[in-house]
């Protein structure tokens, strides 16, 4: 599935992963290829993303590595979009 992360300064990723998770306002929730539509909103926590991540030089240190190969990003609030296997996360 896509992928696209937003914030107001500029789209931090975009590519193909294998699974999302996301903080949302009730609770973490995780998205895989095929997943039902949904719109949700975010809460502080962090975006989970699995897959072969290609990072660009200039957004690198937004991210981290966590648990079994997962990358991560710190987001304070956000809203979230899946649709037809492509996922847009619009994050503060």
């Amino acid at each position: 599935m896509y992928l696209e992360i937003v914030s107001p300064e500029a789209t931090l990723f975009s590519g193909e992963v294998t699974s999302v998770s996301a903080p949302g306002v009730n609770g973490e929730f995780e998205m895989l290829k095929n997943h039902a539509p949904i719109v949700s909103l975010l809460k502080e926590g962090f975006v989970k993303i699995s897959g072969n991540i290609e990072l660009e030089k200039e957004v690198e240190d937004k991210f981290t590595k966590g648990d079994k190969g997962k990358t991560l990003l710190k987001i304070n609030s956000g809203t979230l979009e899946m649709k037809d296997n492509k996922v847009i996360v619009l994050a503060d």
